[in-house]
């Protein structure tokens, strides 16, 4: 019975590390904190009942642990738009229609230096001025 408490241990301490890795805002974690902790449950559960011999509730009661908590590591891209436009992507980098490739560059870095999700900015931002400034160098080298 000591194996199996140190099993469990292990499996709690091993679901506070995943969550205090999950750099989710709130509101978009709480179902991974909550399929954390049902994994953690379904795995001790598994291993309680592989102990006293149900070996095929334990198999069960494992591999749907295991499913679980990997299925919910998986985070899905932000869906990307297909296309932008040219005006869109001269307010987005803030130049002029007459801005060289020099102009453009120059306000991609400024702004990327504040929104590079490094510098605390977001991911979807930061894609979108990476979109803006190749739509903008792409209509320049046509």
């Amino acid at each position: 019975m000591t194996l199996i408490g140190l099993a469990l241990a292990a499996l709690a301490v091993w679901a506070l590390i995943r969550l205090g890795r999950s750099g989710e805002k709130p509101g978009r974690g709480h179902w991974r904190i909550a399929a954390t902790m049902l994994s953690v449950a379904l795995i001790g559960g598994g291993a309680i009942a592989a102990s006293r011999g149900a070996w095929v509730f334990a198999i069960g009661l494992l591999g749907a642990g295991l499913w679980l908590a990997v299925g919910s590591r998986i985070r899905s891209a932000p869906p990307m738009r297909s296309g932008m436009s040219e005006a869109e992507a001269r307010s987005t980098l803030g130049v002029g229609q007459q801005a060289s490739d020099q102009d453009i560059n120059a306000a991609w870095r400024r702004l990327m230096t504040r929104a590079h999700p490094d510098q605390g900015g977001t991911e979807g931002l930061a894609a979108r001025l990476n979109a803006a400034r190749d739509r903008l160098l792409k209509r320049r080298n046509r």
